[in-house]
Formats: C-alpha cells, structure tokens, sequence
C-alpha cells in the first residue's frame, strides 16, 4: 500500500513538473523574443497571451483609475525638447497653421499654443512643428504636446515589428528604420494596439499582413508618401494609391466634431469598456483642415481627455493610437554625419528609448522622412 502510494506522489510530481515546463519553457522564449521590449512588457504581454487578458486590465484599471492628477497646479512638462521659436526661412503663414484652443477661463502660460520650429531642411523650411497646451479643464498640471507635419514636406512609411502585426512577419526592410532613409529622418512614433486588441488590419504593398475591417479608424498612406485618416470603405478606401493601412478602434473625432460616446465606451469601440477612463500616457494622430498631419500625446490623459487635446490642437479627422508609457513614443531625428542619428522625445517626460525605433523593436511603428 505505501508502495502505490509512493508510487502515485512521484506520478503526480512528474505531472506537475510536465504542466509547469509547458508555460515556463513560452514564457522564456518571450524573454528571449528578438525585438526592443522591456522585461515587463514581455511579461505582461505574455499573460495576455496565454488567456491573462482580463487579469492584466483589471490590474491596469485599478492602478490607473486611481492615478487621478490633482485640480490645481502648474503643468510638470511644457515644453517639447529642443524646441523654441525663432525666425524661419519659409515660415508658413498663419492659415497654414491651426490656432490651438487653449482651455477657456485659464491665464495663458508662456509659449502654451504657440507653433515652433523643432526640425527644418538645410535651406530652412519647416519639417516639424510643435507646441504644448493643457487638455483638461478639470485637472490643470495636465499637459498635452503636438507635433505637425506640414503637408507636402514629409513622406509616412509603416513598418513592422518582430512581433507585430504578427509574429515572426517577414520583412524585406527589417524592423527598424531602413538605413538608407536615415539621412533623411525627421521623426519617428508608436502606431497603434496590439493587432488582437485594435480591431482593425494592417496592410501594405509588401504584405497583407491582417484584413482590413470596414468602418475601422485608418491611417492611410499614399503613394506619395502623404496621409489621410478616416473610416476604412465610408471615407477612405482602397485605391492604387494606397501603399499601406493601419488599424485601430474607431475615430474619436470626424469631421471636426468629437465623436458621442467616448465618456462611456459603449461596446467597446475604443478598447475594452473600463480601460478609457485611466489616467495614462496616450496617443492619437489626425489632419487637421489644411491636410497636415498633427500627432498629439500627453500623459494622465483618459481617453475623452486625448479627444479633447487633439481638438484643441486642431485636428478634425482624428483617431486614437497607444496608451502606456511603454508604448507612447515619438522622437524628433536629426541625421548626423556617416549615418548617424541623435533623437530627442517630443516631451521630456516620456521614457522610451530615444533610439527606439533606430534598432529592431517587437513593435510595428511609424517613420517620417524628407520629401
């Protein structure tokens, strides 16, 4: 009898051991998953992964919901790094630029809304604009920053990550910026969820990577390298073109008008229901009247909240991009000599690497050169 029984605990051990070098031996592989991606991302998104998800947002509901900023105060990060207005050859005119809203009943705060200059070509035009505002109302240290690409200056290119939009994606450029358009880098940022959580495709000339959806919010790019957002077959659609789609959620704003609904995330059209309501980094992209790209991130930020700023920054076809500080990311580039390439982040308190996207990231990206 005590035979069996020792018989029947070294079965059940072995079992155990078998059920836990199953997740153990995934969960390393992740670690060692080639691509930039921090310990704890790889982590979490190695839950998510392995049926984790509802645990993961609920942990991220309960501590972001209660990172609520205070009402009253100076805003900690006003100004975009690097960047101060000063005269500009081939300066835009006013009309060219969108007036940002700043928030009604609040003293205006130094250089708050005013457009500068932070790359500009070797003869002087204007590659990259900036600005900074406070987006909420209700709590005032809240900043927002701005980047606007003026239309007809830059070309947008989508590129993959080693793990997004699908793992192991083969790419003829790889998973960083090509070197050959380093020299003419002017800005790099995130795109958007996870493909399992965006709801939307991804879709390139090179690759169709993941189906498109219709009525999904969409940065399209064009073969002359410009960008339109809209809503995949009702206002942009497939045409020869196009070179490339990506994804994510719903508009926030169409046609200059802040989409109902945010403040309560009905079935999910931004992600899942609670997640909108978190005070965090996010990140949105848009054109605004005069077809400029405008990209608007800002943290302790909910999801009405970034509507809002990316507003006020003037945009009226707009579209949420990512959210976490892991994963809100743009750096102005400046070429250097032999290929090299210094990047400052947009605000100061963002924490991505500023080379991010200058090495293999797991992460599917976006990248601005000089038409």
């Amino acid at each position: 009898m005590r035979r069996r029984r020792r018989i029947r605990k070294r079965w059940i051990a072995l079992a155990c051991c078998l059920v836990l070098v199953v997740p153990a031996v995934s969960y390393v592989r992740a670690l060692l998953y080639p691509g930039n991606a921090t310990f704890a991302v790889r982590t979490v998104e190695w839950f998510r992964d392995h049926g984790g998800g509802k645990l993961i947002d609920a942990v991220e509901t309960w501590r972001y919901s209660r990172q609520q900023p205070p009402a009253t105060g100076a805003p900690a990060d006003t100004t975009p790094r690097g960047v101060a207005p000063r005269p500009t050859i081939g300066r835009p005119t006013a009309t060219e630029l969108p007036t940002v809203q700043l928030l009604p009943r609040t003293k205006r705060l130094p250089l708050e809304g005013t457009w500068a200059v932070a790359r500009q070509s070797s003869t002087g035009r204007p590659l990259l604009w900036t600005t900074w505002f406070r987006a909420d109302p209700g709590h005032l240290p809240v900043s927002a920053a701005a980047a606007l690409l003026p239309r007809g200056s830059y070309h947008l290119n989508l590129m993959p990550g080693t793990r997004e939009p699908v793992v192991g994606m083969a790419s003829h450029d790889g998973y960083s910026v090509p070197a050959a358009n380093r020299s003419a880098l002017v800005a790099t940022f995130n795109a958007g969820f996870k493909m399992n959580d965006s709801h939307g495709g991804w879709w390139t000339t090179a690759s169709a990577a993941v189906p498109l959806v219709d009525g999904r919010a969409s940065v399209v790019i064009l073969r002359d390298g410009s960008a339109l957002i809209g809503s995949w077959n009702r206002t942009v659609r497939m045409s020869h073109d196009v070179v490339a789609v990506r994804q994510n959620l719903d508009q926030v704003i169409v046609d200059g008008r802040i989409v109902n609904g945010l403040t309560t995330n009905a079935n999910g059209r931004w992600g899942t229901v609670r997640s909108q309501f978190q005070y965090t980094w996010r990140s949105g992209l848009g054109t605004d009247a005069h077809g400029n790209l405008i990209y608007v991130a800002g943290n302790k930020l909910t999801l009405a909240t970034l509507a809002d700023a990316m507003h006020q920054a003037g945009i009226v076809q707009g579209m949420e991009l990512d959210i976490h500080a892991a994963m809100v990311s743009f750096e102005i580039e400046r070429p250097g000599p032999n290929g090299a390439v210094s990047g400052e982040r947009l605000l100061n308190s963002m924490n991505s690497p500023t080379n991010r996207y200058l090495v293999d990231d797991q992460r599917d990206f976006f990248y601005v050169t000089a038409k």
